[in-house]
């Protein structure tokens, strides 16, 4: 029952099970009365939706692609006949998934009630929380953190203990905490997932922040799109506050802690921590120079402390199991998990975790199980819009910090895109570059105007009107943006094209010189023709043809005139016997 389940039937079947145990109990009321229905949280395998467990007794069995239509058979055969559906429940490559995979944040999802405080603490909620304030002090708390090498998931990797650090020995008479969970990245939900089926998680990690940087207020900031997720974080706070974990006196101790939801109006810009606090406080959301940094001079000029939800949620295992035992996973510089979102050409789209230091190779063919289609990996683009592409020949590259920086992209907030042959990089460079140029605040005017000025040239080169210097420019004016933006966002926007350039330049001159594109993408720099041998006169291209470039009778061999042709590529959308090829 999270938004990706959901959105592929969730509540439809769960009504149907509810529906239908109603209509069987007359008869069989012993074994319906036993019968409980629990929604959970998103697993990670969106790919599956709509995934439903039947437990009996300790054996556990999950189906996949449910819909209404089978909850009947399912009611009939296995909860009342105790007879499993054998061609329904998953296959190997359904464990495969998660068995390659290494879970912290994730662990819990698709297991507990998100909705439900008891749950939570049925499996060691708040006992970090209770731990450090009856325990350890705030400097001890700070302490740990920083032993465990945790870094921030939101996207610079900064040492979370380090910049608590910073914000408590500031001398202010109030300091706030902010959970950033605005994650605007196309193609991203890790943390819409994490507070839809674990809120919990993120609402004791701000307690055990905020106590160790001596905080009594803090927002979670949340994009007002996310409607399940804010839904939830409601009901978590509230019962967080009647059982005495948020509000005057927290755990019997002398700790008081307020936390309040803000949401946003979906900016992409208020995910840049200097946004984020001039939006809360009632402005536009445009960054700030820094420094002063937030850990400095923040929300309302006091020391604020902003982490996003997938760094808190990390907070409360790494006190409960210790640092040593969070730094024994990831690799050298990089601790720990992280969760990604797993998306593009690839069969197995999804959530997935994964210990840092993990090979690309890994992800994409033992957990997203490979290309779709069979076709070519081409590449793989990291770290949401603003972040590069990686080409084939890095596919043995360890996902850390370090490694993604090294070959010019980055981890940003976790999302992933797998490419395959039939993209083109130009195009994709493009297609990125639209996003943070529509999303540009507007502040400053290396990323106001580079932006824009960086589209219009990918723009020409991909509608065949590209020329030879188009190159230079493209690279010099991708540089000048990221050296001289004020915020992150900005610095970070030409990646996508200062990486294509340097993988791919060959597709940028195939489009400039040849006026081919390699990929057949592009539609301006495509013809289109019918094969006689396979034309079977049907008629279907003609018709699709808005401006009657296609000519030919029923059942006789079709043309297209070039001439007024205008390679909308409607033609080859409707022929269905590969009559109409595009070169």
């Amino acid at each position: 029952m999270g938004t990706g389940g959901i959105a592929a039937g969730g509540s439809t079947v769960m009504e149907a099970f509810r529906q239908e145990f109603a209509e069987v109990g007359v008869d069989n009321a012993r074994v319906v009365e036993k019968c409980r229905l629990h929604k959970v949280g998103c697993r990670g395998f969106c790919a599956r939706d709509v995934l439903v467990d039947i437990a009996i007794d300790d054996q556990s069995w999950t189906y996949q692609y449910v819909d209404e239509k089978m909850v009947k058979r399912l009611v009939a055969e296995h909860i009342l006949d105790n007879k499993p559906v054998e061609q329904w429940l998953v296959g190997d490559d359904y464990h495969t998934f998660h068995d390659n995979q290494e879970k912290i944040i994730l662990g819990v999802l698709g297991h507990i009630d998100p909705e439900s405080i008891d749950e939570y603490i049925g499996i060691g909620g708040y006992k970090a929380a209770e731990k450090v304030l009856a325990t350890m002090t705030p400097q001890d708390t700070i302490e740990e953190i920083k032993r465990s090498g945790l870094r921030g998931r939101g996207g610079a990797g900064f040492p979370t203990g380090l910049k608590w650090s910073f914000c408590a020995a500031n001398q202010a008479d109030r300091r706030y905490i902010i959970c950033n969970a605005d994650e605007g990245d196309p193609g991203a939900f890790m943390d819409r997932s994490v507070i839809e089926g674990n809120p919990h998680a993120v609402i004791e990690g701000m307690i055990i922040g905020a106590y160790a940087i001596g905080a009594d207020t803090g927002y979670i900031y949340i994009r007002a799109e996310y409607p399940l997720a804010v839904q939830r974080l409601k009901i978590a706070l509230a019962a967080a506050k009647e059982r005495g974990f948020l509000g005057k006196g927290i755990c019997g101790s002398s700790f008081d802690l307020d936390l309040k939801i803000k949401l946003g109006a979906g900016a992409f810009v208020c995910g840049e921590e200097t946004a984020l606090i001039a939006s809360i406080e009632g402005e536009r959301g445009m960054p700030r120079a820094k420094p002063p940094f937030p850990a400095n001079k923040g929300l309302w000029g006091k020391p604020t402390i902003i982490n996003n939800v997938e760094t808190l949620a990390n907070i409360p295992p790494i006190i409960n199991r210790g640092a040593e035992w969070f730094t024994s996973i990831g690799s050298e510089k990089s601790k720990g998990t992280k969760v990604i979102a797993l998306t593009g050409k690839i069969r197995n789209t999804g959530l997935i975790e994964i210990p840092m230091g993990m090979p690309l190779k890994k992800i994409i063919y033992d957990i997203g199980g490979g290309i779709e289609g069979d076709r070519l990996f081409k590449a793989v683009q990291t770290g949401g819009p603003s972040g590069g592409c990686i080409p084939q020949q890095h596919i043995d590259l360890p996902v850390d910090y370090e490694g993604l920086k090294s070959v010019g992209s980055m981890m940003g907030s976790g999302g992933m895109v797998v490419l395959d042959e039939t993209d083109c990089m130009v195009n994709i460079a493009k297609f990125f570059l639209t996003f943070t140029q529509e999303e540009s605040c507007g502040k400053c005017v290396p990323c106001r105007i580079g932006t824009k000025r960086l589209l219009e040239i990918l723009t020409r080169i991909t509608e065949g009107e590209g020329k030879p210097s188009d190159l230079d420019l493209l690279q010099e004016l991708a540089e000048d943006v990221r050296d001289a933006s004020l915020c992150g966002l900005g610095m970070s926007a030409p990646n996508p094209v200062l990486s294509t350039l340097k993988y791919f330049r060959h597709e940028y001159e195939a489009h400039i010189f040849q006026k081919k594109c390699p990929a057949k993408v592009c539609s301006k720099l495509l013809t289109f023709y019918i094969r006689p041998d396979h034309c079977v006169g049907c008629g279907a291209c003609k018709k699709a043809c808005a401006v009657k470039a296609i000519s030919g009778e029923l059942k006789q061999v079709h043309q297209v005139d070039q001439a007024l042709c205008i390679k909308c590529g409607s033609c080859f959308d409707a022929c269905k016997f590969n009559a109409v090829i595009k070169e």
